[in-house]
């Protein structure tokens, strides 16, 4: 007995010191969650049923987006223009493509809403035939460019057409990929997530688009026909390889779908019934002047910082991480508002205010020859530009949820998607043409001795984006109003009722 009695107190300490161990290692991982739901904005994003790791599995769809959208606008604009001594307009015209398709998004929300799949799904037909297009354009693309330019066998007529096939397939591709996975998004995530998933998306989405621009970038540093057609095709398998793993085992299989082909009310009723109600018509108003108000400037800030600021490249480069970080932020924080019941017109509007400041500051930098006051205005653009965005998404989200007669997730986010792309195209393509407009006229003398030199035409169109946001918060205030009004505050209309 003395024996068991001594091995037991020589054992009394170990166990001890191994429940001290249990005990501050628990310590330890909820101190770590702690700070993970604090400090990390898209930890919190994952519920019981939709773990985080789920989430970013399926969030490699926008991955793939992002990347397609680094090649077209990004890319190929530069070595069709520099390396393959093309014409600018023409290429201007080839990139412009994939916004024919832009329009179409709501179409595509809407059947993937009602699609009967023989095998039982709704969503994942459309997002696989969308990385089908995708791969598709990306595989005939580079050598219809090589065609296209004399670097082929057969007349460059054959190369023109299949580039413009092919950027029509990717741009189709990207929008049917995007509209249909981020209805498959919302299906799986519980109602008070669904903010945080979205934003998580959109961060993917940035986090695709900048490596991408990275990576491409250091590829193609030694350019050689060979070395495009790899790069290019090499996306393509990419797309698909990031796709299929971004839907493996997300939408469950519904057996009620399985050969229930019944008649479906036609696009253009629902559609008349959607947009009749007008807090969705004046969301979508919104959406466009605000899309149009922070893509504006897309192709001018750098050129601003390089030609009035006398930067040097690497330096303009560098506005675009300021812009890349600014969005992160402005994500972050709409998760976080909009995770604590926060409200999603407010938030866009307060992102709407931000832009307003961020385009004071770019304006002021011009004539002040003050660096940081461009820095933090590229930063505040991305900011505002992803409180805005995510808001009125999430605000589009809502009316979905807020119909009863039938499934329209698919539809509103088609909708806003279709509106966005569209605007923010068109808005860029304008800013140019208003650039080059203004500034010719002022260089020549035409508008005064004052306004005589090349940033008069800059600071016309950031002028022109404060104004489109000033007409966005006018747009967005009944929306906050309308909200507000089942409280027992009197509601009011104003620019004050913005920031949070």
């Amino acid at each position: 007995m003395s024996d068991i009695a001594a091995l037991k107190a020589s054992l009394a300490p170990r166990s001890m010191a191994a429940g001290r161990g249990r005990v501050a290692s628990l310590r330890s991982g909820a101190f770590w969650n702690r700070i993970g739901t604090r400090f990390l904005p898209f930890a919190d994003a994952a519920t019981e049923d939709l773990p985080l790791g789920r989430i970013l599995r399926l969030s490699l769809f926008q991955v793939s987006v992002g990347m397609a959208a680094v090649l077209l606008t990004g890319t190929l604009n530069r070595v069709m223009i520099v390396e393959l001594g093309m014409s600018a307009s023409l290429v201007a015209a080839m990139v412009s493509l994939p916004l024919l398709f832009a329009p179409l998004r709501a179409l595509i929300g809407f059947k993937s809403d009602r699609h009967a799949s023989l095998l039982g799904w709704k969503r994942v037909p459309y997002i696989w035939f969308g990385t089908l297009l995708q791969f598709g354009g990306l595989a005939i693309l580079p050598f219809a460019l090589l065609v296209m330019t004399g670097g082929g066998t057969g007349p460059a007529f054959v190369g023109h057409l299949g580039a413009a096939a092919g950027f029509l397939l990717v741009g189709a591709g990207m929008h049917t990929t995007q509209t249909a996975g981020l209805a498959l998004a919302t299906d799986l995530a519980p109602e008070d997530a669904r903010p945080r998933v979205v934003a998580l998306l959109y961060v993917m989405l940035l986090i695709g688009t900048l490596i991408s621009a990275v990576v491409i970038g250091r590829l193609l540093a030694d350019f050689t026909p060979t070395r495009l057609v790899q790069i290019v095709q090499g996306a393509g398998a990419l797309t698909m390889v990031l796709n299929i793993v971004a839907l493996w085992k997300q939408e469950a299989r519904n057996p009620n779908l399985i050969g229930t082909r019944e008649a479906q009310p036609a696009f253009r009723e629902v559609w008349a019934i959607f947009i009749a109600r007008p807090r969705t018509m004046r969301l979508l108003i919104a959406v466009g002047l605000g899309a149009a108000a922070f893509s504006m400037q897309d192709v001018l800030l750098e050129p601003y910082g390089g030609q009035i600021l006398g930067l040097t490249v690497g330096a303009t480069t560098s506005l675009t991480a300021l812009w890349a970080i600014g969005m992160l932020a402005g994500f972050a924080l709409a998760a976080r508002r909009l995770g604590d019941e926060g409200e999603p017109h407010r938030l866009a509007g307060f992102g709407g205010v931000v832009g307003i400041a961020a385009f004071l500051f770019v304006i002021f930098a011009g004539p002040l020859h003050a660096v940081a006051l461009l820095a933090i205005g590229a930063t505040l653009i991305g900011f505002g530009g992803g409180l805005f965005s995510v808001g009125t998404l999430t605000a589009a989200m809502a009316i979905a949820d807020s119909e009863t007669l039938d499934d329209r997730t698919g539809l509103a986010l088609g909708a806003w998607g279709a509106v966005q792309a569209s605007c923010a195209g068109l808005a860029i393509a304008l800013g140019a043409f208003a650039r080059d407009l203004v500034s010719a006229a002022a260089v020549a003398h035409d508008l005064g001795a004052t306004l005589a030199g090349p940033a008069t035409g800059y600071g016309f169109v950031y002028g022109v984006e404060i104004l489109l946001l000033l007409s966005t918060l006018v747009a967005l205030g009944p929306l906050v109003r309308g909200r507000d009004a089942n409280s027992s505050a009197p509601s009011r209309f104003g620019l004050s009722e913005f920031p949070i």
